[in-house]
C-alpha cells in the first residue's frame, strides 16, 4: 500500500484514535475502495502494534466498511458491497424518524441553526467545497437527531454513517448535489410550520437520494446523474 505520512497517535485512547484514523482513511479515499488491508503495514504507518489495527478493522468490517474474507484478506468495501446498500437504508430510515420526533420540538433557535447550515451548505456547493458542504449537512440534519432526544438514533447514525459518506462525497461533488439544496429549504420549511410527516417524507427522500450512487460509481455518458 501507498500510504501517506501521519503524526504519531497519542498513548490515550489509542484503540478509539486507531479506529477514527483508520476509518477516516476509508471514507476520505486514502484507501480507496477495493485496497487490501494488511495489518502490519497499517500498524507501520500509524506507529503502534498490530492488537488496536486488528481490533479497528474488525468494528470496521461491523459497520461495513471494510471486508474480510475468511483465510484470505480484508480490503475497503466497494460502493456495490451489499453492507453499503442495507447502511444507507439504516441511514435514511434513521434520519427520517428523527425528523418525525423532532419536528414538534423544534425552537426558534433550532430553526435558525438549520437555515444557517442550509445556507452554508448551498455556499459550499456553488464553491465547489466538498468537505464544507459535507460540514454543513451534518449541522442541518443533527439538529433532529439531537432535538428528538432518541440516543439509540444518535448510537445507530453514529456507526452507520461514515458507511455512506463516500456516498455523499460523491453526490456533493456531482451536478446531483444540487438537489440537496431544494431538499434541505424544503425540510426547513416543513419543520417550521410544523408538518411533521410532510418533513419525514423529505428527509426520507434526501438520504434516498444516496441510493442512486452506489449502483453507479460513474455516471454513463450522456445520462443524467441526477
Amino acid at each position: 500500500m501507498d500510504l501517506p505520512a501521519r503524526e504519531p497517535l497519542t498513548r490515550r485512547l489509542l484503540r478509539d484514535d486507531v479506529l477514527e484514523r483508520l476509518r477516516d482513511a476509508v471514507v476520505d479515499g486514502t484507501l480507496a475502495p477495493g485496497t487490501q488491508l494488511r495489518d502490519q503495514e497499517l500498524a507501520g504507518w500509524l506507529g503502534v502494534s498490530r492488537t488496536p489495527v486488528r481490533e479497528a478493522l474488525l468494528r470496521l468490517e461491523q459497520a461495513g466498511l471494510v471486508h474480510t474474507t475468511p483465510g484470505r484478506s480484508t480490503t475497503v468495501s466497494t460502493l456495490e458491497d451489499r453492507a453499503v446498500v442495507e447502511a444507507q437504508s439504516v441511514v435514511a430510515a434513521m434520519h427520517a424518524l428523527a425528523v418525525r420526533e423532532a419536528c414538534p420540538r423544534l425552537g426558534e433557535r433550532d430553526l435558525a441553526e438549520m437555515r444557517a447550515a442550509a445556507d452554508d451548505f448551498a455556499a459550499a456547493l456553488s464553491a465547489g467545497d466538498v468537505e464544507a458542504a459535507l460540514a454543513a449537512d451534518d449541522r442541518l440534519h443533527g439538529v433532529p437527531v439531537r432535538a428528538s432526544g432518541n440516543r439509540a438514533v444518535a448510537a445507530v447514525l453514529e456507526q452507520y454513517t461514515p458507511v455512506v459518506r463516500r456516498l455523499e462525497r460523491l453526490r456533493f461533488g456531482s451536478l446531483a448535489g444540487r438537489g440537496s439544496v431544494a431538499l434541505h429549504d424544503q425540510l426547513v420549511a416543513h419543520c417550521a410550520a410544523g408538518r411533521a410527516a410532510d418533513a419525514e417524507a423529505v428527509e426520507l427522500r434526501t438520504w434516498q437520494a444516496l441510493g442512486h450512487l452506489i449502483h453507479l460509481e460513474t455516471p454513463t455518458p450522456g445520462e443524467d446523474p441526477a
